[in-house]
């Protein structure tokens, strides 16, 4: 079993060769899938997973896109914020910031959750850099007041960073077996398919935003 230290590295390096050996055309608009096993692919081969899936719709679009994929499994929002800093690529057109699973099933305080997307958001911000923020629900079994707090930060977010808000991830694919791997919590190829078909237009949106900035 790898560590999380060990992912950690091997993605920090991963992102640091991928965009060296690319050429990464000046043209290019590349988009950062920052988040955890949801957009990295657990489960999945690499062609199926969410940045790929997502990097061809958008060539379908007419967009000359590259989607990398900055997901870690098992990440938390305190994770994602530990490693913002050097494993975001400095040029990057877009992020898109899928976060927040791992807090719900751990139970962590919506609060805390909320100061570690607020701190990426506010780095991502003094950057210059766009950023789609994706929503997340809590477990049910945590109660009513605990998914309240939860489930309505992102938007409040969303609203404070003026970003571009896609309210939930699993939208259309939680709770639906079809579209879902065996343990009903990872979206299978299908599923990711739904997602890329949902969230693509608001990619786009975020982009256009992004190129009409001063």
């Amino acid at each position: 079993m790898v560590s999380p230290m060990m992912h950690r590295a091997v993605l920090g390096c991963t992102l640091f060769l991928a965009l060296s050996a690319s050429g990464w055309a000046a043209d290019e608009t590349v988009v950062v899938a920052f988040g955890d096993s949801l957009s990295a692919g657990y489960g999945l081969e690499e062609e199926e997973s969410f940045p790929l899936q997502l990097e061809r719709a958008l060539v379908a679009q007419g967009v000359n896109a590259r989607v990398i994929n900055a997901g870690v499994s098992g990440d938390t929002t305190a994770g994602g914020r530990a490693r913002l800093a050097w494993s975001m690529p400095a040029d990057a057109d877009l992020v898109i910031l899928e976060l927040g699973a791992n807090d719900g099933l751990r139970g962590i305080e919506p609060a805390a959750t909320e100061a570690n997307l607020d701190a990426m958001l506010a780095e991502l911000g003094k950057r210059d850099t766009k950023v789609l923020l994706t929503g997340m629900r809590a477990p049910p079994n945590l109660g009513r007041d605990y998914g309240a707090a939860f489930d309505g930060m992102y938007a409040r977010l969303a609203r404070k960073h003026d970003v571009t808000f896609y309210p939930f991830f699993l939208d259309g694919v939680a709770a639906e077996p079809d579209l879902n791997q065996p343990d009903g919590i990872h979206p299978n190829a299908a599923g990711v398919a739904h997602i890329v078909d949902r969230i693509t237009p608001f990619v786009l949106d975020a982009l256009a935003r992004s190129s009409s900035s001063p």
